[in-house]
């Protein structure tokens, strides 16, 4: 035999020999191993195969493994199986942090898996977990039980039908009539998430948060317990003083007392009856004042109407008897019988005063009014519409019913009208007053066009028509047949007729842009996150001196990403 054959069995005696070896070792590094034995017998009758200690007065049963050390008053072990059953005030203990309690437990040293029954508790030092039966899987340190159990920390008691505790992430998910208590507030929900060190949930399905002041519903969030800090993105409602909440994604802080919405919000004023829609919204609970913008409109109810007020911005500030609600840029209203628009519009509660301010426009129906400042007042008590004040440069035009070419026209310094039964029924005009108006008989004749200055007008109005005119104070004028008036007299000085521009119904509130705003997709309303990723995310943000600052600001909010177009609120 050659050199080069003996080196070659050589080799296979050797590669052989060493699976050999690696098999032999093997079960003895999974070996449950017996420190402390104390007291010995056997039973083959009722434990066939099994070796039987029990603890002496000295000390417990006691056996280790892979890391883990087990003590208990009586244990049955099979030592071929590698697996036990420990009977009576047994303790599992893993290195410095893991200690499990029960009365009864089953070990299997080749999975790795314990069964622990009767008065459970497990403990990692900063939290205790109780319940009836608990399933631990050492290999991949996670502890379950599915029927009942309780975790209680330094901030929160949770208590739920299901839970898993995941040791490397410390983190509990429960499940199934999930409930936490704290003496500030209660969470219910169908799965919650909880970060044990950070004391953070996220939640999953149905999920209610109520505080002494506050109530959140959602079906995803996530809640800061320590500091009452979180968001919605499912479903998500909040009522919050007077007002209930509703949008994609609502985010509340209760420290600052703030609350914030993003994309499809409804904001109700539960003793105003008002509602504001928009695609986002700041509500502030100390000022009890809401900002509201893109697309956002206010919505109330005058008079078995709705009144829809809508601007570039909202605000709305004040207790309900002293509320404020202001619309800057663009600001338009619509109600069946009454719109309007200007630069912005300041409508307060306690006066009942609503103006219209910079090139305000009013439509009373047909009638088109303007003036350098518009006023709207309502009665306190009865909270209908009560007058209208035109201040400066008042002018009220409508078409001419009949014919369809002319315009009925009164002028003067100022306006001042008077609603009866919400219609627009006197109109005073004062100072420098001038009318143009067609007159007809019972048949709908064209008598005449009556021409006439003087110092005051009254027009009596029937079915937002005028139907009588009286002058005051020296009237100069007189009724022009249709053919002796020339069409450039028929006009007076100032004449703007803006009937493109009337206001229609409540979409013609919206302009293009209005219609066609962009929306942020907040990430995680339509797939679900990786919570464990975004923990991680959210520690390392609060424990970065840089970010630590605007953390609340920012990192506890929902993400944002693509945009997408909608058509309504």
């Amino acid at each position: 035999m050659d050199l080069k054959r003996i080196s070659f069995f050589i080799f296979i005696f050797s590669f052989f020999l060493a699976i050999a070896q690696e098999k032999e070792q093997e079960p003895e590094s999974r070996q449950i191993n017996i420190v402390y034995g104390a007291n010995f017998t056997k039973d083959e009758a009722q434990f066939p195969g099994a070796s039987i200690f029990s603890k002496d007065d000295e000390r417990q049963v006691q056996f280790e493994h892979q890391g883990a050390d087990l003590w208990c008053d009586i244990a049955i072990f099979y030592s071929q199986e590698n697996r036990l059953k420990a009977i009576g005030n047994v303790r599992l203990q893993q290195g410095d942090s893991i200690e499990m309690n029960s009365s009864y437990m089953s070990y299997n040293g080749d999975s790795k898996l314990a069964k622990a029954w009767e008065k459970v508790d497990l403990t990692d030092g900063q939290m205790t977990l109780t319940t009836d039966t608990l399933y631990f899987n050492r290999e991949k340190q996670e502890s379950f039980y599915n029927s009942g159990g309780k975790v209680v920390d330094s901030v929160n008691v949770l208590t739920s039908k299901i839970g898993t505790y995941f040791t490397e992430l410390k983190k509990v998910q429960f499940k199934s009539d999930v409930h936490i208590d704290n003496p500030e507030y209660i969470i219910d929900s169908e799965q919650l998430d909880y970060y044990r060190i950070s004391k953070n949930a996220y939640m999953y399905g149905p999920s209610t948060i109520t505080g002494e002041e506050y109530k959140i519903y959602c079906e995803r969030g996530f809640y800061d317990t320590k500091i009452e800090q979180g968001y919605g993105i499912k479903n998500t409602r909040i009522d919050y003083d007077n007002k209930i909440i509703v949008g994609d994604s609502l985010y509340f802080d209760k420290t600052s007392e703030f609350a914030s919405a993003t994309n499809n919000i409804q904001i109700t004023d539960t003793i105003n009856n008002g509602v504001i829609r928009a695609h986002y919204a700041e509500v502030f609970k100390a000022k009890d004042s809401v900002f509201a913008t893109k697309r956002a409109v206010s919505i109330n109810l005058v008079e078995q109407d709705s009144l829809y007020m809508h601007g570039d911005t909202l605000m709305v500030t004040g207790k309900p008897e002293a509320r404020i609600l202001r619309a800057f840029r663009n600001a338009k209203f619509y109600k069946t019988d009454l719109s309007g628009k200007c630069d912005s519009i300041h409508s307060a509660e306690n006066t009942g005063i609503t103006q219209l301010i910079k090139n305000p426009i009013l439509w009373n129906v047909d009638n088109q009014i303007t003036g350098d400042s518009i006023h709207l007042i309502s009665d306190l008590e009865t909270e209908k519409l009560d007058s209208l004040k035109v201040l400066e440069n008042a002018f009220i035009i409508s078409l001419d019913t009949i014919s369809k070419t002319g315009y009925n026209q009164a002028k003067g310094k100022d306006l001042y009208g008077k609603f009866i039964e919400n219609e627009l029924k006197i109109i005073d005009l004062i100072r420098n007053t001038e009318v143009i108006y067609y007159m007809y008989n019972d048949d709908q004749e064209l008598i005449g066009i009556d021409k006439t200055i003087c110092s005051k007008i009254r027009l009596l109005m029937a079915n937002n028509d005028i139907e009588d005119i009286t002058f005051f104070v020296n009237p100069d004028g007189d009724i022009f047949p249709d053919a002796e008036l020339p069409v450039e007299s028929r006009k007076l000085k100032g004449f703007i007729w803006r009937g493109d521009e009337r206001i229609l119904s409540k979409d013609d509130i919206f302009d293009e842009d209005d219609n066609n705003i962009e929306l942020v997709k907040i990430r995680g309303i339509d797939n679900p996150i990786d919570i464990d990723a975004e923990e991680k995310e959210r520690q390392e943000n609060e424990n970065d001196p840089v970010n630590k600052i605007s953390n609340t600001a920012k990192a506890i909010k929902p993400k944002e990403a693509t945009v997408k177009k909608v058509q309504s609120p």
